[in-house]
Formats: C-alpha cells, sequence, structure tokens
C-alpha cells in the first residue's frame, strides 16, 4: 500500500461539504415561490394594460399570476385573437417595497405548450413527393419536343427577305 491510500478521505470530504455550492448560471439569486399578493390581485391594471396594445375582444379570461422575484408578478390571460390558438398576453407588474403603486414593466403575447407553432422546417429534397417528379420530366419533355420541332427547319424554308437561300 502507498502512503497516499493509507491516508482516510475524511478531510477531502468535509472540505467539499464546507465548500459552498455553485449557483447554477440563469437562476436568480431570490426565491421565487408564492407571489406577492398585492401584484397577484391586481388582475384588473394588468388586463387594462393589455388592454393598451390590443382590443378587450381579443383578451380572454385571466388564467394564472405568477411570481417571477420579489415584488415582481407576471398574470397570464387568454388569447382570442384568430390564428393564435393557445397564446397567452402576459403582463408583468411590480411595485416598489411597502408601496401600493403598481408599475407595468412588460407586456406581450407568448405561445404555450398548447399553441399552434409553424412545423419544422424541412428541406426542399426531402419534401418533394413522387408526382413532383413526375410532373418536372413531363415538362422537360415537352420542352424538348417543342425545341426538336424548331431546330428541324430546312434550308428551303429559311430564306431571308431578298428571296435568297440562307447559308447554313
Amino acid at each position: 500500500m502507498t502512503p497516499d491510500s493509507e491516508q482516510p478521505a475524511a478531510p477531502v470530504q468535509e472540505q467539499a461539504a464546507k465548500a459552498a455550492p455553485k449557483r447554477k448560471a440563469g437562476v436568480p439569486v431570490w426565491r421565487t415561490g408564492k407571489p406577492d399578493a398585492f401584484l397577484a390581485a391586481a388582475v384588473d391594471t394588468a388586463r387594462t394594460a393589455v388592454e393598451g396594445i390590443t382590443p378587450a375582444a381579443t383578451i380572454g379570461p385571466h388564467l394564472a399570476a405568477k411570481s417571477e422575484g420579489d415584488r415582481l408578478v407576471t398574470h397570464l390571460f387568454e388569447s382570442r385573437l384568430p390564428g393564435y390558438a393557445g397564446w397567452q398576453w402576459y403582463a408583468v407588474l411590480t411595485r416598489n417595497s411597502r408601496s401600493k403603486v403598481v408599475t407595468v414593466n412588460e407586456l406581450g403575447l407568448l405561445p404555450s405548450e398548447d399553441s399552434i407553432l409553424a412545423p419544422e422546417w424541412v428541406p426542399w429534397a426531402e419534401r418533394v413527393r413522387p408526382e413532383d417528379q413526375q410532373q418536372e420530366s413531363e415538362a422537360d419533355s415537352q420542352e424538348a419536343a417543342t425545341a426538336d420541332a424548331d431546330d428541324g427547319e430546312t434550308a428551303e424554308e429559311s430564306t431571308d427577305d431578298a428571296g435568297t437561300q440562307a447559308e447554313a
């Protein structure tokens, strides 16, 4: 046995336990638990803000209020826009600490898991159907036939305006 293998592994494990856990990229420091009660109750303010960018008839019922951080709540509304089935209007609301004044940060339209999205792009070579290739080959053969008919003029038929025969 080597002297290194005889040392207990406890100090290494203790050092790992003492090290602070690494923060994942993109995860905010604050806790995103329950939404701020005052902002979650401001559904009418959120609806009025969304009505500023779209007619009221295109806004459906309130779907949810989710916390995005301390005193930051996103309200979601069903979209009734034609062609946007499953999409959701959103309004992000915030307020200062100990304040009762609601501020609208952002508005927009987002796709949800149920929304209708365009299919994935498929290269043209994979989209071609056998009947498409058949139509192309028929069109090419017709063009070739008309080109052969035009080239088949005889020397007697091709004369210039003076009535002389053109040189071939």
